[in-house]
């Protein structure tokens, strides 16, 4: 009878611990799953230009052979201004946030979305060409993320737009292993690095004004005490095994002398 009893209660010890990992495993655990709701989109803002960033723009008009100038980036040795291939190179934001055109000279474009730099560039341009047409990229645009993820890595952005849990897609998700309201997002803000936590077991996260991702964004996921405990209980078995085969090759070594 005794043994019945304990097996019963290691059996529901069980239960009960699986149970509770499992409910830190879900994410937006606070969202209605019978029913359809809404959420409103009020936290995001358009990616501006910072210092570092680097610029495609690529310039077309009705002498498409003169404007081609702007379509290469400007290196500026000993005041020789030679043009490169821009898509590859692009225009580098300098730390007071200016670049540097043909013709125009500097132009400051930090803190400027690349539309309202189009629209910028446009009306400058239109003293010099008829019927300009701007296109303007962030060619740098990139995020990382790494800690306990299947793919951890540094990935670029094509668009201008990303969000924490699409950059978390990208890294194959969070590992089973990892804590879900411990995702720190770090971010540098006016010169100081700045660690952010986030919750994603909560649908709030959607309305932070941190789920739209930034340029040079790092993103790194905690694991939890299990992922220690397997790593750690590995690497005890392989030494116990190595020390058990080093203390049979000496036996036999004496052995056979």
């Amino acid at each position: 009878m005794n043994i019945k009893r304990t097996i019963y209660t290691v059996f529901l010890m069980i239960i009960v611990s699986s149970c509770g990992s499992y409910k830190n495993i879900p994410y937006f655990q606070d969202v209605d799953q019978q029913n359809i709701s809404n959420q409103t989109i009020d936290n995001y803002s358009p990616l501006t230009i910072q210092p570092a960033d680097i610029l495609s723009i690529n310039v077309n008009s009705r002498n498409p052979e003169s404007s081609a100038i702007f379509n290469g980036n400007p290196n500026r040795v000993g005041g020789v201004v030679s043009p490169t291939d821009n898509s590859t190179l692009g225009y580098l934001v300098d730390p007071d946030g200016l670049i540097y055109l043909p013709l125009l000279g500097e132009l400051k474009v930090a803190g400027l979305t690349t539309t309202q730099l189009r629209k910028k560039l446009t009306e400058k341009l239109l003293n010099l060409y008829k019927d300009p047409v701007v296109n303007i990229r962030i060619i740098n645009f990139k995020i990382s993320v790494f800690g306990d993820v299947l793919r951890p890595d540094t990935y670029t952005i094509q668009n201008e737009r990303i969000t924490i849990t699409q950059a978390l897609s990208l890294a194959g998700d969070l590992n089973i292993t990892a804590k879900r309201k411990n995702v720190m997002l770090i971010r540098d803000i006016d010169g100081k690095r700045t660690f952010i936590p986030i919750d994603l077991t909560s649908k709030k996260t959607y309305q932070s004004p941190y789920f739209y991702l930034k340029n040079n964004d790092e993103i790194y996921v905690q694991p939890d005490r299990t992922k220690y405990a397997t790593v750690d209980r590995g690497y005890r078995t392989t030494q116990l095994v190595l020390t058990g085969l080093s203390i049979i090759a000496i036996v036999l070594s004496n052995l056979y002398r």
